[in-house]
């Protein structure tokens, strides 16, 4: 048997025997419901650890080494790894139920996924069909409760005996993942078990509740995981996703913490905060849940709330994804101990405390899912036939986008769409709507008659009225916005279904090629490609030289080229004419690139390649300052794109180091969102004098602003000059004129290096601050400006709005030699915005090359 080889292993590892002393032990007893028998031949968590649950916060590679055993010692549990983090540590999923059940866990599964089929769903007899719920634990490293009691929850459903659990067992199907941010959980647990002496330390003063930047929340890149549901941009939520669509279930749990002196919170949320896409229903589901939540929390003598603070707007959230997919979501926050036991207004609140209520519902999850099982399913079924008659009655019959200068941008954005179970075509032949032609080769459709069509929307819509001006997240995430697509909703009049061509089955980067053959006098290629900064920075890295276009031309071959098209020589190269030719093939179809082999530089119309308006390019070095003060989630979203995306090799440096350090080796500083004041503004001010690149972002332009570092400046705050209001509506007054995230338009001046690539003089700019930048004075400073009506999807308020029309969004200072580049918003949000991602990878290529009359010159005595 299982059970087994599970104490073999235990036992040859030395675990089972050794106990740690603590101040206090809790048994297991205190977490387990009373009257329960369990099967001694199940290991507890203590048999394998060593430890109590909840004496210390379990690491990642303990809390995998008893699922593994676990699964070898229960019949009615199967583990599946389904994804590897950053870090190269496994995510599990544990399936979850009866003996016989697994036996048909195939057959199982089929059936269930038919609710989700509207042809096939009303075959379907639900009588007998197992719920499914899954139970996903501590996507936010540093609240760790969850992945202890998960522990607790494992060996309940495989240790628990009694007509119960066989009940529970035979008529549930639990997918069960222990930690969805491993990184994350791990980084925590070595911070607060270092810190934890033998006599726990209750003091909130103690470094144990205050750990180290990033801290433990986010995951490798420093990413909030609980965001990515969406967006799937890292490969935690790109596996999970694609086990949840394996197996669509019908409740989905989230077990969150949140701050020391707060109680427990269960879903639903503040009602006038879900999304519109979401049926009533669902929100009458998760009310109905709630009450087994309460009974149960009742019992143990936990004080909770419900239907406050919390939202279910957002789909990119975990608790609210299923939502939109015919499940559950609910959300459960525990007050956090942050370590092992911490004082609060509550008394001193402690870590087996928080895994308690976390695991007791875990339970009154799973006997709701059970009493509710036919309610459920019957949702689930409905959700899907009521969506896919919706469709058919939609104005918009299709959605169509792409771009016909990056084939890369256009694939990624169907790359995710695929990825939610929706249906991906090509068009069938070339067509044009709204002045833009779609073609084959460079466009998708999707139409919205199939069963995910509330997702569809989702992605699509351009929402902008709400009933609720307050968001617990983002307004607007619009899919082709943040890719800068060109993209339509077509209708009936403009879409019959045989326009229709190849449905995409499978995904994949499309490749470039160089054209032409090879050359022994140049080559170029243009910089709309979305991988275009990558493939530059490949051919640096072996010490090919390269120039930028500043101007157009146009070849004897009648090729136009745009600005910022970058130019190859062959001579004076470190390698010959045929290895390069052969490093630029490979750099092409690489980065889905067309390079073109260049005969001769007497170019008919425009520029000549010897021209001075072609600029040589240093390959730039970049130091990213890091630590204290800096919006860790801004700079891992920077170093996610430039490491993980375009293999560059940023140096990190804590900017408590920053002073100590020599900058003569870098050209580029990167000052992501945050407070810089423990640098010395006078070093970094020398730096850029002398010919360097600084590019603030957020609040890091306004500090450059504050300590003239730039001649830029920001609006001033308006002074409250309003009348008496009720101190009740407080939150909600102030709350309303929080950008929480939204999308504007902004236009572009494209013969500025820092818009080069861009081929629209229109790009949507996702703002989530009220910095408002006011326009320079130099005509030439403001490459990127807010339009004078600028909402494009999302919440802003009137008065902000106001303030926004027509301010600067990107600004550029010349300083002595150097440059200084602001932008207020984050153009690397969340890394699935695409679009101005380039205006990021411009500024760190190209601010070398912007002359100061094309920027307000400070020092001109330089």
């Amino acid at each position: 048997m299982k059970k087994f080889y599970a104490f073999a292993v235990a036992a040859a590892l030395g675990f089972g025997s050794a106990a740690v002393a603590q101040q206090t032990e809790t048994p297991l007893s205190y977490y387990l419901p009373a009257n329960t028998s369990y099967n001694s031949s199940i290991p507890t968590p203590k048999d394998i650890l060593g430890y109590n649950v909840g004496e210390w916060h379990v690491s990642h590679d303990q809390l995998v080494m008893y699922m593994r055993l676990m699964d070898e010692a229960s019949d009615r549990i199967t583990l599946t790894e389904y994804a590897r983090t950053h870090e190269n540590r496994p995510l599990y999923l544990l399936t979850i139920t009866s003996s016989q059940n697994q036996q048909n866990i195939n057959q199982i599964k089929e059936q269930h996924r038919k609710l989700t089929n509207p042809a096939e769903s009303g075959s379907v007899d639900i009588k007998n069909m197992p719920a499914v719920v899954w139970m996903g634990y501590s996507v936010h490293g540093n609240e760790p409760s969850g992945s202890n009691a998960s522990l607790l929850a494992v060996y309940h459903l495989a240790a628990a005996q009694g007509p119960e659990i066989d009940k529970l067992l035979n008529e549930t199907v639990i997918l069960l993942d222990p930690s969805i941010n491993p990184d994350g959980l791990n980084r925590f647990a070595s911070w607060v078990n270092t810190h934890r002496g033998k006599n726990l330390v209750t003091d909130a003063n103690s470094a144990e509740f205050d750990e180290v930047w990033p801290r433990g929340r986010t995951n490798h890149y420093w990413f909030d995981l609980n965001r990515d549901w969406l967006p799937l941009q890292h490969p935690e939520s790109k596996g999970r996703l694609a086990k949840f669509h394996e197996w669509k279930p019908n409740v989905l749990t989230d077990h969150h913490e949140m701050g020391t002196n707060a109680t427990f919170f269960f879903q639903p949320g503040i009602p006038s905060r879900n999304n519109p896409l979401t049926p009533e229903n669902n929100f009458k589901l998760t009310q109905k849940i709630g009450t087994y939540h309460a009974k149960a929390l009742d019992k143990i003598g936990s004080f909770y709330y419900t239907e406050e603070s919390y939202d279910d707007f957002y789909y990119g959230k975990g608790s609210t994804y299923p939502d939109v997919n015919g499940a559950v979501g609910i959300l459960f926050e525990q007050a956090s101990s942050r370590g092992h036991a911490q004082e609060s207004i509550n008394g001193v609140l402690t870590f087996p405390f928080t895994i308690r209520n976390q695991f007791t519902t875990t339970l009154s999850t799973l006997e709701a899912a059970q009493a509710m099982r036919e309610e459920l399913l019957t949702h689930q079924r409905d959700f899907y036939k009521q969506a896919f008659n919706e469709s058919k009655k939609a104005g918009t019959k299709a959605y169509v986008f792409g771009s016909e200068k990056d084939k890369a941008r256009a694939f990624h954005l169907a790359e995710i769409i695929k990825q939610h179970q929706i249906e991906v075509y090509r068009p069938k032949e070339s067509f044009k709507i709204n002045n833009i032609t779609y073609t084959p080769e460079n466009a998708y459709i999707i139409p919205t008659e199939q069963p995910q069509y509330k997702l569809i929307e989702a992605m699509f819509e351009k929402r902008t009225t709400f009933q609720d001006s307050l968001f617990y997240d983002i307004s607007a995430w619009t899919f082709p916005l943040a890719f800068d697509l060109d993209h339509a909703a077509l209708s009936s009049k403009n879409f019959k279904g045989n326009q229709l061509g190849q449905r995409v089955e499978q995904m994949a980067l499309p490749t470039g090629e160089v054209v032409g053959g090879k050359s022994d006098y140049a080559y170029a290629f243009e910089w709309h490609g979305y991988y275009a900064p990558r493939a530059l920075n490949q051919l640096m890295d072996k010490g090919i030289t390269a120039k930028v276009a500043t101007d157009k031309f146009t070849t004897a071959g009648s090729k136009q080229f745009d600005y910022g098209t970058i130019l190859i020589p062959v001579s004076g190269q470190p390698i010959g004419s045929d290895e390069l030719h052969q490093l630029l093939q490979q750099v092409a179809t690489e980065n889905a690139l067309q390079v073109h082999a260049m005969n001769t530089g007497f170019n008919p119309e425009g520029i000549k390649l010897g021209s001075p308006m072609m600029l040589s390019l240093q390959q730039p070095k970049i130091m990213m300052l890091i630590g204290d003060g800096v919006n860790s989630y801004d700079a891992g979203e920077a170093w996610h794109l430039l490491d993980n995306r375009f293999d560059m090799r940023p140096t990190l440096v804590k900017t408590d180091d920053f002073n100590r350090l020599a900058l003569n080796k870098y050209n580029v500083i990167v000052l992501s969102d945050g407070s810089y004041g423990n640098i010395s503004k006078d070093k970094l001010r020398s730096w850029v004098q002398q010919g360097g690149t600084v590019i603030g972002m957020g609040d890091a332009a306004k500090w450059l602003s504050d300590n003239g570092i730039g001649n830029i400046t920001f609006k001033q705050s308006d002074k409250d000059t309003v009348a008496q209001k009720p101190y009740a509506d407080m939150p909600n007054t102030n709350g309303a004129q929080v950008i929480g995230g939204a999308i504007f338009e902004t236009k572009l001046d494209l013969t500025h290096p820092l818009t080069y690539g861009y081929t629209d003089t229109q790009m949507p700019i996702f703002r989530s601050n009220t910095l408002f930048m006011e326009r320079s004075k130099s005509p030439y400073a403001n490459p990127v400006m807010y339009t004078a009506n600028p909402l494009m999807a999302g919440y802003i308020s009137k008065p902000n709005l106001q303030k926004l029309k027509s301010t600067a969004a990107v600004d550029v200072s010349s300083l002595g030699s150097g440059k200084v580049i602001v932008m207020p918003d984050n153009p690397n949000f969340r890394a699935f915005w695409y679009g101005t991602n380039k205006l990021f990878l411009n500024s760190i290529f190209f601010g070398q090359i912007i002359s100061g009359g094309s920027a307000r010159t400070e020092d001109a005595h330089n």
